[in-house]
């Protein structure tokens, strides 16, 4: 234990230069208290980056509407600050847009496929970050819902238009089309999209919904929880989170675990000076399969035993 007190006090000194105060700007849909950016401070104090003491940390970028983005980060650039923090495609392009010399660190559905850097092992230019292994996984969580399903004919898929490619899209209907299983796409572009777009979905008579990864239904998962919920609509979602707080199932990584193990390792490092082109893009470590049987029995749902047991959560 000592030893290991011994090599963090170490890494805390070589983080900071005496009396540099870090400055660290955000561009973010969700509130600065949502659990993911609080795992994230509470990283940083380990990396030896305090807030208050040498570190400061942009509030006012949280809670920002994506329209706003561009605008905020102008003055964060403005501002000069050491870096800057990143929800989601359309904050990090918006981030790109006004700077190629500020380090940009970002959570992306696809860091190569939407263009934001050049590859995973050289990303090139001032972004580096975590990309999710989207595509891949949207296909596995309908490969999920036709097993919860199998006598289905048609399921939905909730589609952000501003970050799924049309080729996600192609994928995910041709790998049902395989099967017999028409996919109905509801796309979205605001937040205010979402109820309609849910209620459109209930109304194509489909069995269940894949909610495709996007940040835009993380920042408003309660409208998505709520609306299915209310139509009683059998749903698999992207972040074990939303399974956490009443989804049917989800299977993919932790957003908390995310911010936790490896943006706040990555923006340490940029602190202390590393460059963003020097540092691969990171995949999420864990894959958790979470399925919440209460929300399944009151559904009328049975889930099956094949199912559960490889499940890494079952809320009861």
């Amino acid at each position: 234990m000592l030893a290991g007190a011994v090599v963090a006090c170490s890494m805390a000194a070589r983080a900071q230069k005496p009396g540099r105060i870090y400055r660290v700007g955000a561009l973010f849909q969700g509130p600065w208290n949502a659990p993911h950016h609080v795992a994230l401070r509470e990283e940083l104090r380990r990396f030896g980056f305090i807030e208050g003491q040498n570190l400061f940390l942009d509030s006012d970028g949280h809670g920002v509407r994506p329209e706003q983005f561009a605008e905020h980060a102008v003055e964060l650039v403005r501002s000069n600050v050491d870096a800057i923090n990143c929800g989601g495609d359309a904050a990090i392009k918006s981030a790109r847009q006004a700077t190629t010399s500020i380090p940009i660190l970002g959570l992306s559905d696809d860091m190569v496929g939407s263009g934001l850097v050049r590859s995973l092992a050289e990303p090139g230019g001032n972004i580096t970050g975590v990309s999710i292994l989207v595509s891949e996984l949207d296909i596995k969580r309908q490969q999920l819902l036709l097993e919860l399903f199998p006598a289905s004919r048609r399921i939905a898929a909730l589609v952000d238009l501003n970050t799924t490619r049309p080729a996600q899209l192609k994928a995910l209907q041709d790998a049902a089309a395989t099967r017999g299983i028409e996919v109905v796409l509801q796309q979205v572009l605001q937040p205010n999209d979402i109820a309609s777009a849910i209620d459109a979905i209930k109304a194509a008579g489909v069995s269940a919904v894949n909610v495709l990864a996007t940040a835009l239904f993380y920042n408003n998962r309660h409208i998505v929880l709520e609306r299915i919920k209310t139509h009683r609509l059998p749903a698999i979602y992207q972040w074990p989170e939303f399974a956490q707080d009443g989804g049917l199932i989800a299977y993919g990584p932790s957003i908390v675990k995310i911010y936790r193990q490896q943006i706040a390792k990555l923006l340490a490092k940029l602190l202390r000076g590393a460059r963003p082109a020097d540092l691969p893009i990171e995949q999420p470590t864990e894959i958790d399969l979470v399925v919440n049987q209460r929300t399944a029995k009151s559904l009328g749902l049975t889930i099956p035993d094949s199912l559960l047991a490889r499940a890494d959560e079952v809320i009861e």
